[in-house]
């Protein structure tokens, strides 16, 4: 009776077996080609092709020819009058008729032009920093991009190394059960885990894929997909004086251009004098005379108040986001800092102390399987135990560096971007 009890259970085990040895050849790899790629490679890519980028130098361009254009004087304007023509009587033609013709020039009160230069000069200076602080965030971004691609691929190395383990757990417990040792179910729920670590290196596939077309995407890649490299990621400095970090430092160009635009608002509501100077000709006696004038608005009404009101009240939000731009220097450096410190203890601790007891929990475990002391139950609980250690640590070290990259963006100056 026994046997026949154990004839249906051992048949399903060789299914399994069957089942999973067919699985074996989904866990080929890809045949996607993989460029192997390091971070500075991936910098330089990013840096040379990335669209935000040629945006940014784009503004820059058009704020200079802004400058350019703010350092003209007015045109000289030219005027002819005719006078006393077409009329009744004596004035029915030319005869009596008087020509003028006059060249005026405004000149321009009150240094309008230095006020109009200097604000259109501090534009272009915002501009540029605008510039760096684009290129500090794009390398960020691929710093983050960059860690999330290599840690999806040590995730893939780390499903396939599990699937490995558990395949050969399934070897180990199909043989007891066909020694007797075990009962049938036991081979099963090892083979059973190893379908589940299948369906991890798949999953852990696609995920690494993705990730490859995240990083790809920062430089305008479509079709390749970057292989990070190991590679440590040096710790940046830690002595930064806040106040010259990039976004402090476009922070006072703000409030350097708002300023610059209160003076130039300020100039605008001094008047203008124009002055014409021309001769006229005077068709009944053939007679010429000079002619000469000048004119200047009067201030009664309009005297730019509005644009003054308003470009003081922006000088006094530049001066508000310039003081909240340097207490968040201040917040984002020590918070990746402290982060930094937390994930480098806690990569220290899973390498040194729990994988170490995990690997060394597993081999006890599998040894005492294999002898008969241990159910298959300890083993899967050991390797389950393991797995979690190791995959902790892969995000360790993701911590680590989404850090490194966040401290170095903190810290970024003017001319340390690549």
């Amino acid at each position: 009776m026994p046997s026949t009890i154990y004839r249906l259970p051992r048949l399903a085990v060789g299914c399994a077996a069957v089942a999973l040895t067919a699985a074996l050849g989904l866990l080929a790899p890809s045949v996607a080609f993989a460029e192997p790629v390091t971070l500075a490679e991936a910098l330089t890519r990013a840096s040379a092709t990335s669209p935000l980028l040629t945006a940014a130098e784009a503004n820059i361009a058009a704020a200079r020819g802004r400058a350019q254009q703010a350092g003209f004087r007015p045109n000289p304007e030219l005027d002819l009058e005719v006078e006393n023509f077409a009329g009744t009587g004596g004035f029915s033609g030319l005869n009596d008729s008087e020509t003028t013709l006059a060249i005026g020039q405004r000149f321009e009160m009150g240094g309008k032009r230095t006020a109009r230069r200097r604000a259109a000069e501090a534009e272009v200076e915002t501009a540029r920093l605008e510039l760096e602080v684009a290129r500090a965030d794009l390398e960020r971004d691929v710093r983050d991009a960059y860690a999330e691609a290599f840690a999806a691929g040590r995730r893939v190395e780390l499903a396939r190394d599990q699937f490995g383990r558990a395949e050969n757990l399934s070897t180990i417990a199909t043989e007891l059960v066909d020694a007797g040792r075990e009962p049938p179910l036991r081979a099963i729920r090892a083979r059973t885990a190893a379908f589940e670590a299948v369906g991890r290196v798949r999953a852990a596939e696609a995920e690494y894929a993705q990730a490859q077309r995240a990083l790809s995407a920062l430089w305008g890649g479509s079709d390749d997909l970057p292989e990070p490299v190991p590679g440590d990621q040096p710790v940046p400095s830690l002595t930064v004086d806040p106040t010259d970090t990039l976004d402090v430092r476009l922070a006072e160009a703000a409030v350097e251009t708002s300023v610059a635009v209160v003076d130039r608002e300020r100039t605008t509501s001094r008047p203008d004098v124009t002055v014409s100077v021309g001769a006229r000709q005077f068709a009944g006696s053939d007679d010429t005379a000079l002619v000469f004038g000048a004119s200047m608005p009067i201030g009664l009404f309009d005297r730019n108040q509005g644009n003054i009101a308003a470009a003081n009240a922006e000088r006094t939000g530049a001066e508000a986001r310039r003081n909240a731009a340097l207490a968040a220097s201040v917040r984002r450096a020590r918070d990746a800092r402290a982060a930094l410190q937390t994930a480098e203890a806690r990569r220290t601790f899973l390498e040194t102390r729990a994988e170490p007891e995990a690997i060394e929990a597993v081999r006890i475990a599998r040894e005492g399987f294999s002898a008969g002391r241990f159910t298959l139950l300890d083993v899967l609980d050991a390797e389950e135990a393991l797995n979690a250690v190791q995959s902790e640590m892969i995000t360790a070290q993701l911590d680590q560096s989404r850090a490194i990259a966040a401290l170095t963006r903190a810290n970024e100056t003017e001319g340390q971007v690549q």
